[in-house]
């Protein structure tokens, strides 16, 4: 009986089609995902490539398929649990369909963003996902699309590009939990955002470049005209993007002779640290301060008292910018596709009526 090649990552294609008994084209057909063989066929190669222990040469696949089977993934915020959770859905369905994840984080930097796709298009990377730092300033990504790489955009959008976009549903999210607050009878509600400006102070949507903030601030100051509220722009607060510059802003809000009764936290890092503040300061929550936390991180249901969250689909929106980058890279053409999540209000215990000093 002829003995087989001995199990190492020194196998070959061609020792594989041996062991199946095909040609080492038939073989290298079905090891490398490509071309019509017959499912006969098709299993005999792989039980062969099982029983031999082969691997493939990733290079080498990668010149025969033109594909590096790699797909590369910018975000903002690699320490934001919301990113961490939108990630673990990208590498779930990428790696169902057969491709590695090579992760950036862009620090919500536009050069640092600009650097990070670079050297994944030097990697060769299959496609890209990316949370666009700057709305306004796409113009490499522009060249990824001009490239015939399949680009998908996460949790923001850019109108200037015609590529496929998941986001979720900020804008109603928002008007959702101020008109709660405001139900409750709360006038003075502060807006926290890590978003910046340069002079640091809010003064109006155009200021804010990110897509998926500005989608809140715009729902949240729409809810409050709604309601006849007037100069609520005030009450926006930018530039919480480390728990030092959150610290200070909230700080100072809650040690004003006219504090805010409610804050709303644009994302569950800057919820933390207004919860931790007003702890320190003594303020009881809901009865002295109100708070409500866009993303239902861990900690919101174990503080005392648990905190009232809009809950996102963190997950799913990462799976589904996942989902059409390998539907792109499987063939699917057309023009750019966009798909809205929806979000969930999960009422707490961190909401409560204004104190009559905060109404």
């Amino acid at each position: 009986m002829e003995q087989s090649p001995a199990r190492s990552s020194s196998v070959t294609v061609a020792d594989v089609a041996r062991e199946a008994g095909v040609s080492k084209a038939t073989a290298a057909r079905v090891l490398g995902g490509y071309g019509i063989v017959s499912a006969k066929v098709r299993e005999a190669v792989k039980a062969a490539a099982s029983a031999l222990d082969y691997r493939p040469n990733e290079l080498a696949r990668s010149m025969t398929t033109g594909r590096s089977g790699t797909i590369g993934v910018v975000v903002g915020d690699i320490e934001n649990p919301f990113f961490s959770l939108a990630v673990r859905g990208i590498t779930d369905v990428a790696r169902l369909a057969g491709f590695n994840v090579i992760l950036s984080n862009s620090g919500e930097d536009v050069a640092a963003e600009k650097a990070a796709i670079r050297t994944l298009v030097a990697k060769r990377v299959d496609g890209i996902i990316v949370s666009p730092a700057k709305e306004g300033d796409v113009e490499h990504l522009k060249d990824i699309e001009r490239s015939g790489r399949p680009l998908a955009l996460l949790d923001r959008s850019a109108p200037s590009l015609n590529v496929d976009t998941v986001i979720a549903d900020d804008m109603q999210a928002a008007e959702g939990i101020t008109r709660l607050l405001i139900g409750r009878g709360h006038r003075r509600i502060a807006y926290v955002t890590a978003c910046d400006t340069p002079d640091h102070v809010f003064h109006s949507l155009d200021d804010i470049y990110t897509d998926s903030v500005r989608r809140r601030i715009e729902g949240h100051l729409g809810a409050c005209r709604e309601a006849s509220l007037t100069s609520m722009e005030e009450w926006v607060r930018v530039g919480a993007n480390s728990s030092e510059a959150t610290r200070r802003i909230v700080l100072n809000m809650l040690q004003s002779a006219e504090r805010p009764s409610a804050i709303i936290a644009s994302d569950s890092v800057i919820g933390l640290e207004v919860f931790k503040v007003a702890r320190e300061l003594g303020l009881t929550l809901p009865d002295d301060l109100s708070l409500v936390s866009f993303h239902d991180a861990d900690w919101t249901s174990v503080t005392s008292p648990p905190v009232t969250v809009v809950q996102q689909p963190v997950y799913q929106l990462g799976e589904a910018a996942a989902t059409l980058l390998v539907e792109r890279l499987n063939g699917e053409v057309g023009e750019g596709r966009r798909v809205v999540l929806q979000t969930r209000l999960i009422e707490r215990a961190s909401v409560g009526a204004a104190p009559s000093s905060g109404s």
